[in-house]
This record gives C-alpha cells, sequence and structure tokens, in this order.
C-alpha cells in the first residue's frame, strides 16, 4: 500500500532546481514527434490518430491529452520511454487530427469506449494510461470500468468531476462558430492555452499551437471540435474513484488553479493503492511546463509500480 498523506508543497530550493533542469532541457529540444510512427487507429467508426514510439511487444504505455488539446502535448515527454514501452500519444475523438463523432457524442463513457476498442486493435491485454486534465478523467473512468486492462494509472493535474458552473461555460464556448485566419502565421500567433498560465518554453507553445491547426476552406482553423465543449457529457468519477484496482499517482502541479490540495488529499483516500507527487513550479499544463521534472516523477512511479 503506498502512502495516503500528502506532503507539503515543493521547498524554494527544489523548485529553483525544477526550473533549472527545465531550462536545460528545453535549451535542447527537440520535438518528440519528429521520432514517431503515425497511427491511424478505426476504432468505434472513427479514424483515430496516434504518435507511436518504440517497439510493439514492449508493456503498452498510453498518453492522453486535455481537452481542447492533442498527442503533440507528449512531445517532450513520452520519447522518453520508447526504450522500454510500446508508447502512443493518442489524439481523443474530435481532437487534433483524430475524426470528429457524427452525431456528436462526447461523454466520458464514449471516450472510454475508444480505449477499449484501441487496446483490442493493438492487440494490448493491459496498458499503462497516463491522462492529463479531461484525459485523466477519461483514464480514471477506464480504470474503475475495466479494470482487469490496467496496469498502472497517473492522474495528471486531473479532476473526478467538473463543477456545473464551469460545464455551462464551456457548453457556451462550443456554440460559439469556429474561428478562421487568413493565415498559419496568424493561427499560430492567436494560440492560447486554457487555463492561460504557464512556464513554457515558447518554442514549445508555437510548436503545439502549429500542430494543433489545420487549413479548412475558409483560413486557418484548430482541429479541435467545438461540440466537444458544447455536448461535453463528464461523468462523475468520484463514486468511481474506489473501484480503481491498479496502482496509480495522483500528480498536483505546485500552481494548479484547479486540483487543490484538498481535493488531492481526497482522491488519494479513495483510490485503493495511490501515491502523490508534486511538479514543483508547474501551472496546470505540467508536461510543458516541467517536462524533465514530469518525466522523472512517472519514471520512478512506472519502476516501482510494474516492477512485478
Amino acid at each position: 500500500m503506498r502512502t495516503k498523506k500528502i506532503v507539503a508543497d515543493a521547498s524554494r530550493e527544489k523548485r529553483q532546481a525544477c526550473a533549472e533542469s527545465a531550462r536545460a532541457y528545453s535549451a535542447g529540444m527537440v520535438f518528440g514527434c519528429a521520432s514517431a510512427r503515425t497511427r491511424v487507429l478505426r476504432v468505434n467508426g472513427l479514424d483515430l490518430h496516434a504518435l507511436e514510439w518504440g517497439d510493439a511487444g514492449r508493456p503498452p504505455l498510453c498518453f492522453l491529452h486535455g481537452g481542447a488539446a492533442h498527442a503533440h502535448w507528449f512531445d517532450l515527454v513520452a520519447p522518453a520511454f520508447a526504450d522500454r514501452f510500446h508508447v502512443l500519444s493518442l489524439d481523443q475523438r474530435g481532437h487534433g487530427e483524430s475524426a470528429w463523432a457524427s452525431p456528436p457524442a462526447y461523454a466520458t463513457e464514449d471516450f472510454a469506449s475508444d480505449l477499449l476498442a484501441m487496446m483490442d486493435v493493438l492487440n494490448w491485454r493491459r496498458m499503462t494510461l497516463v491522462g492529463h486534465s479531461m484525459g485523466g478523467h477519461n483514464a480514471m473512468a477506464f480504470a474503475a470500468w475495466h479494470p482487469e486492462r490496467l496496469a498502472a494509472l497517473a492522474l495528471l493535474d486531473a479532476r473526478p468531476a467538473i463543477p456545473p458552473e464551469r460545464l455551462n461555460r464551456m457548453h457556451e464556448r462550443g456554440r460559439r462558430p469556429p474561428r478562421h485566419h487568413a493565415t498559419e502565421e496568424s493561427a499560430v500567433r492567436s494560440f492560447r492555452l486554457l487555463p492561460p498560465d504557464t512556464t513554457a518554453a515558447p518554442e514549445f507553445l508555437a510548436h503545439i499551437g502549429r500542430a494543433g491547426i489545420v487549413k479548412r476552406e475558409a483560413g486557418w482553423a484548430y482541429r479541435f471540435d467545438p461540440a466537444c465543449y458544447g455536448r461535453r457529457q463528464p461523468h462523475d468519477a468520484w463514486p468511481l474513484l474506489q473501484r480503481i484496482t491498479a496502482p496509480t499517482i495522483v500528480v498536483r502541479a505546485e500552481r494548479s488553479p484547479g486540483l487543490t490540495p484538498e481535493m488531492a488529499q481526497r482522491m488519494l483516500d479513495a483510490i485503493p493503492d495511490a501515491s502523490f507527487t508534486i511538479i514543483p513550479g508547474a501551472y496546470h499544463h505540467l508536461t510543458l511546463d516541467a517536462p524533465a521534472a514530469f518525466v522523472s516523477a512517472l519514471d520512478a512511479f512506472l519502476k516501482e509500480s510494474l516492477a512485478s
């Protein structure tokens, strides 16, 4: 049984060391998609796009991005595991280069069903899931509904439920007409994170912004299906947490605006085999802000959890 108690936030020395590590990491920045293979998986009637590293036959490791994001969110971290795992960074339905569901179907159950079908297509019996934000929410639901298919679980600044007022704002945002830009560069310059706070390298923000746009008849636009917000139907995962049997790590960004220490503690109390770590100095988008610290934390967790 792992520790169930949250430790204090990171010390100033640890935050400074983490920031220096992140700067060194980004100084030699190589985007992981340059070494990735592109996969298109036919899943539940949709073509889902993914970036793939490592050899088939190794333990499967799948990264799930957050809402309105895409597979390239893990370009600075996923390749670090390619020497030991069969790694996949998935564009979830309605995101990135994956197909949009028509009619819109963006409930937690839909995303979880895609994961199960994806595993069958890849002949994966059990996998490790690493999910950020919305991806973490989908991952915790999948872990509860299909515990026999999961080897380990990492929840990155992810909450089990969305407050009603935030879900209403999300639905309103999804009903707005998509914005189109006259040029690719204009679209890249307009790219902003949500929530906006970040310490990520500008070069990487431009990279994920460029990877998330496409030329359409009306101009350059984001690949994200607005209905993913407008028709989002998140499941309340709080009652599901006690059904998660896989070793789990709850990862909180130190400066997270959403996953409070109290909420993280409640998650630890509910999940039977859970541990906790903080990524120092990071805001919500922790794989962008502190890739080196995140890789170190996930690597330690996987070595311990999958040792047997």
